[in-house]
């Protein structure tokens, strides 16, 4: 009887620990908290590029330069990226990436904080001395140059604050950090899934970690929205005072509050990897017992055996000889070096093209950043999740072999460079600016960037020329400042403030009772207006090809090496993607964005700050003809591949990896020794599916 209970008290403590292991799985666990943390980095990389022009124009830099600042996230990654992705496996990982979270949370909040340190942001010269409406210029005839532009005294005193634009250099040193933290997150926790999953399960665990990801695309571009909305100085300003709206070219949103949230939501992530095993599958009371045994060993045998496995560890799983030889492997495996170099050429289309998106839609069709970001979120994003799903659902249905995949991501990136070339069609006439584009009397056009001279219209007004408060008169023609303008008079508590008895008006023939003008650039016109609507559905079918293909990018990475290379092969392929890539492509997009300006802004010192207005259709040839043309090389590339590895493959059945298969030579086999690591061989096959 005594021993029927006993069985019976065993058995429910059996169940017990049994649903108690169901409920509180490790590797489930682990799943959670690296799905929040997938969706923590997306919020803070994403942060970084809707904000990279609030940075520009708050800190009065060029897009290169801010194309650098960006870049930095890649640099810190490109620091630790391959030691973490090939020896990371080997430690503890849950642990190495509850670290990495906490640094990218630090690296973050770096980023935000010279907003704490800086003074109030001046959007203009007036406001370095007053930020009433008062303080507009007008046109002063008959009145000395002293009046408009501040006094020598005063320049001297914003120089000696203009030192705060180089705290540009703590945001690049923050987003470094933020890239530092992010490197195991990705390879140590996609590995630890694929290592711990049972079988079958390890796609649908990566299926889920994906679409979870596309949480944080969302909540950033709308978190995007609203900070861009918000002035800068929000709480400490009266923002009554302020006279620009979101859709001036000098408007900076409260950039700093997204790396706020996102640092202090990564930190909060980073707290479940601490308590997570490093092995899920071995018992609770195994892992204190192995624990318990390491401090204490009975036997001097024991002692033999631990000191024994802990001299192979380091001398066999962390042999520098080891990853020599792996990186050799991969270095001469020809069809992995193309389809690196292909993909680089397109990601940093993509790359290049995704930092300078929302100042192309400015610039191009008059619409806020705010506006740009909101559509982005709601809009586009979907349709990448939907072709992200609908891609991995069709290289499953029709089963297709690896050659298929590289066919299928031929076909896509074909579709996505058609997209790309249809922007051209899209672009909108320049802008009408006196004194850029037209002649100040508003009919004659301008060839050149250069200032256009003074009209007799307001030749007399004593204009200070340097100045940016730019007016839209009710001729649809955008005046640099009131005073160029030629308006003597400004209106009482007018909201938008508007200007009246503008002489230039007059002269450009415009018929009018009151020639008059409200501050900020005129809107678009209609035609504009409606290319932009085209321009977000093609936009959408871009998205929608590029993400039909992203799936067969992976796989294509992965069944081109050897299986016990894949990590190190995704390791270094993300190494070339970030640097150049990722460092690169921002900062040659910003230069040739840079070309295209028509109107430097001032800072107080008399340097060049950040650009006010580009020439729309030089910008826009520059910036589509660049992504246009790396797409275009890699898809010719991309094609090369496709050949070569139908020659590769020709007469081999490829039909195991639509299951996951690996599929080895035996030469390739017994260059592996027994525990899987790389052992140099005489004769090692280029290529491995």
């Amino acid at each position: 009887m005594e021993e029927y209970q006993h069985l019976n008290k065993t058995t429910e403590t059996q169940s017990s620990e049994k649903r108690k292991d169901r409920c509180c799985d490790p590797l489930k666990m682990f799943l959670a908290a690296l799905s929040f943390s997938y969706i923590c980095k997306i919020i803070g990389g994403i942060t970084m590029k809707t904000a990279i022009t609030q940075i520009e124009r708050r800190f009065d830099i060029s897009s290169s330069v801010a194309g650098f600042i960006d870049g930095g996230f890649e640099i810190g990654n490109l620091l630790v990226i391959v030691f973490v992705s090939y020896f990371g496996s080997k430690l503890h990982r849950p642990k190495l990436i509850g670290i990495g979270c906490v640094v990218m949370g630090v690296g973050s909040i770096l980023t935000a904080l010279p907003h704490f340190f800086m003074g109030y942001y001046r959007y203009s010269t007036e406001s370095h001395v007053n930020t009433t409406e008062s303080s507009i210029s007008t046109c002063l005839i008959n009145e000395t140059l002293s009046l408009t532009k501040p006094s020598t005294e005063i320049v001297g005193k914003g120089c000696e604050k203009q030192s705060e634009s180089y705290m540009w250099i703590y945001v690049l040193m923050g987003n470094m950090l933020r890239g530092i933290g992010e490197t195991p997150i990705a390879p140590l926790g996609v590995s630890y899934l694929d290592d711990f999953a049972k079988e079958g399960y390890s796609s649908v665990y990566l299926g889920i970690l994906n679409s979870v990801a596309m949480i944080g695309v969302i909540v950033a571009f709308l978190m995007g929205a609203v900070c861009t909305r918000m002035y800068v100085d929000i709480g400490y300003v009266d923002l009554s005072s302020i006279r620009i709206t979101p859709q001036d070219s000098r408007w900076v949103g409260a950039w700093w509050l997204g790396f706020l949230v996102s640092g202090l939501l990564s930190i909060i992530c980073s707290m479940p990897f601490f308590f997570l095993p490093q092995n899920p599958n071995e018992p609770q009371k195994q892992r204190r017992k192995a624990s318990t045994s390491l401090h204490g060993l009975n036997t001097d045998e024991e002692k033999n055996q631990a000191a024994n496995s802990t001299n192979h560890e380091k001398h066999g799983t962390l042999s520098m000889t080891d990853f020599l030889q792996s990186m050799k492997s991969l270095l001469t495996n020809h069809l992995y070096i193309m389809f690196v170099f292909s993909t680089l050429l397109y990601f940093s289309s993509l790359i290049g093209g995704f930092t300078y998106v929302f100042k192309y839609i400015e610039q191009q069709y008059g619409q806020s950043i705010s506006q740009a970001n909101f559509l982005l979120g709601l809009i586009i994003i979907p349709c990448m999740a939907t072709g992200m799903v609908l891609g991995g659902y069709l290289i499953k249905k029709f089963k297709l072999t690896l050659v298929g995949i590289a066919k299928f991501s031929s076909f896509t990136a074909f579709l996505s460079l058609i997209c790309q070339l249809l922007y051209f069609a899209l672009l909108c006439d320049r802008k009408s600016v006196a004194g850029l584009t037209l002649a100040y009397d508003g009919i004659n056009p301008v060839a050149s960037h250069a200032n256009a001279p003074l009209s007799y219209c307001n030749s007399g007004c004593n204009c200070d020329e340097t100045q940016w408060e730019p007016v839209c008169g009710n001729n649809g023609i955008t005046y640099l400042s009131p005073c160029l303008a030629g308006c003597t008079s400004v209106g009482d508590n007018e909201k938008p403030t508007v200007f009246y008895n503008c002489s230039c008006l007059e002269v450009s023939g415009f018929k009018s009772m009151n020639y008059s003008a409200r501050l900020g650039e005129c809107p678009r016109d209609n035609p504009c207006r409606k290319k932009h609507y085209f321009y977000i559905g093609v936009q959408v079918m871009d998205a929608f090809f590029s993400a039909l293909g992203a799936t067969s990018f992976i796989l294509l990475l992965v069944k081109n090496v050897l299986p016990e290379l894949k990590s190190l092969a995704m390791g270094f392929h993300s190494l070339v993607i970030r640097t150049l890539g990722g460092i690169l492509a921002p900062v040659y997009f910003g230069a040739m964005i840079d070309r295209t300006c028509m109107k430097w802004s001032t800072t107080s010192c008399g340097t060049q700050g950040a650009c006010r207005i580009y020439n729309s259709i030089s910008f826009g040839i520059a910036y589509l003809g660049l992504s246009s043309t790396l797409k275009f090389l890699a898809l010719v590339v991309y094609i090369a591949l496709l050949y070569a590895m139908k020659k590769k493959y020709e007469g081999k059945d490829t039909k195991a990896l639509e299951h996951g298969g690996k599929v080895m030579d035996e030469t390739s086999r017994k260059s592996l020794n027994s525990n899987g690591h790389f052992v140099p061989s005489s004769v090692v096959s280029d290529t491995h599916i």
